[in-house]
């Protein structure tokens, strides 16, 4: 299967309402950046191993390690979580950024250093958590 395919077939696997919120959010990134690069993890490390929840990734940055390996990587990902969706904004240099940012505005979300987590759109500011996207899509990452 290729992303594209892979990407729906996760978001089939996902049950309402959830689903219709990630297909929601899924199509408002790729019109906002139609030609960002497309990902999908399936969540499990070189060796099988589940290490993460699956996540599908949007755009490209290189992540440095401290041993100065690199490698590219999404800048966003969104996934699905046993209470709702996580949008990930990654490679954010200020950790405090997206709460201070966003906050106050955005409503019903947990934000820590690199991910907003709710439990349905419904219940946040929709255009608030695209301007959260649009900030890690477009930035530099050195806030």
């Amino acid at each position: 299967m290729d992303i594209p395919e892979r990407v729906e077939a996760y978001l089939a696997s996902q049950p309402e309402p959830k689903q219709t919120d990630l297909r929601q959010l899924h199509s408002l990134v790729l019109a906002e950046f139609p030609d960002a690069k497309l990902w999908f993890t399936d969540g499990t490390n070189d060796d099988g191993k589940v290490v993460a929840n699956p996540n599908i990734g949007y755009g490209v940055y290189t992540i440095t390690y401290a041993d100065r390996s690199a490698r590219e990587f999404y800048r966003i990902g969104l996934s699905a979580n046993t209470t709702g969706i996580s949008v990930y904004v990654l490679g954010l240099e200020d950790k405090t950024y997206l709460a201070r940012t966003y906050g106050a505005s955005i409503g019903r979300a947990s934000i820590t250093g690199y991910c907003i987590k709710f439990t349905r759109l419904s219940v946040i500011n929709t255009d608030v958590l695209l301007a959260a996207i649009r900030h890690g899509m477009t930035s530099n990452h050195s806030t």
